[in-house]
């Protein structure tokens, strides 16, 4: 071969090869949410955190492909579906049940890595927390079960809350199951509860007049991702109709809401990164157990309470984790 040719041969190559120090190739994972980007910021960094642990940095190594319902759950299956199209390596699953249900349904070979505030089992996700099996893994806050504490807080914060109203979204699964336990957990302790279905943002108007109506004193929000994606809207009501108000998540109270109790949301994602990390590294998803929370969190936003006119009992805000002034 004539040197010209030779050199001609070396330039080619070269321009096939990497430059030094960059990956060859990304991997490609999705993020699917029931909720919206403006919602997920703080848990995508918690999700990112965990991915970098393992190695893994996007725009680097990496690429997320994300998709959002929006609050508007009838879109999760058509989006599930494209992502399988795209032929990701892992999906990761936000915004509850219905997000990780309609991963579940669009695909039975992709990995999936979820985060939901229910039982996984009864949700019929996997089949055990230790092997969940399948094609599936993830990290569960048990927000769903949390009811009774919820409602054992706002009853000592507002003495003689007779009745308490509950917001519930009749499109999160598991809902009727959700109820039984709510009302069980009520009558225990002997506690009225009014109940008010909301799914839409002209619902959750009627939701807090119907509250009203009914003398509620106090409300507690479930844990739902819509309810998340309206959070300005259900801390505006609950201002406006001057109703001492139970959420579910830190990121309420951040915003101006009165209270919440939940599990440490950003631990959560980090998880989800970590999982979703390990699988792209080789592990199968059916071997990595359900991650459980280990803490849960009680902020209290005492400029809010001051505005509501209540003063929240000295042993409350002993025990909260923090108090927002």
């Amino acid at each position: 071969m004539r040197r010209r040719d030779v050199m001609a041969a070396i330039s080619a190559a070269a321009l096939t090869l990497p430059a030094y120090g960059q990956p060859s190739a990304r991997a490609v994972i999705a993020y699917l949410s029931a909720r919206s980007s403006r919602t997920d910021g703080p848990m995508l960094a918690a999700l990112r955190q965990g991915l970098k642990e393992i190695g893994y940095i996007e725009g680097s190594n990496l690429s997320i492909e994300y998709r959002w319902g929006e609050g508007r759950y009838e879109r999760l299956p058509a989006l599930a579906s494209d992502l399988v199209r795209e032929q990701v390596a892992v999906i990761v699953t936000g915004g509850g049940e219905v997000a990780a249900l309609a991963a579940k349904a669009a695909t039975s070979s992709i990995p999936i890595v979820f985060n939901v505030g229910g039982d996984p089992l009864r949700s019929g996700l996997v089949s055990s927390l230790n092997r969940p099996g399948s094609n599936l893994t993830g990290v569960s806050s048990f927000l769903f079960t949390l009811g009774a504490k919820q409602l054992d807080v706002l009853r000592e914060m507002v003495r003689a809350a007779d009745p308490i109203g509950i917001l519930a979204n009749p499109l999160d699964p598991g809902f009727e199951s959700r109820i039984y336990d709510t009302r069980a957990a009520a009558d225990a302790v002997r506690q009225t509860i009014t109940i008010a279905e909301a799914s839409t943002e002209e619902e959750l108007e009627r939701a807090f007049e119907t509250f009203v109506q009914q003398g509620v004193r106090a409300v507690a929000i479930m844990a739902g991702p819509f309810f998340v994606t309206s959070a300005d809207r259900l801390i505006h009501l609950a201002a406006r109709y001057q109703l001492p108000t139970m959420y579910f998540r830190r990121e309420f109270a951040l915003a101006g809401g009165l209270i919440s109790y939940g599990s440490d949301t950003a631990e959560g994602y980090r998880q989800m990164g970590v999982y979703a990390g390990r699988i792209l590294n080789g592990s199968n998803p059916g071997d990595l157990p359900i991650v459980q929370p280990t803490k849960f969190e009680l902020i209290i936003n005492l400029k809010t309470a001051k505005a509501l006119g209540l003063l929240i009992p000295p042993t409350l805000l002993a025990r909260a984790d923090e108090v927002i002034e």
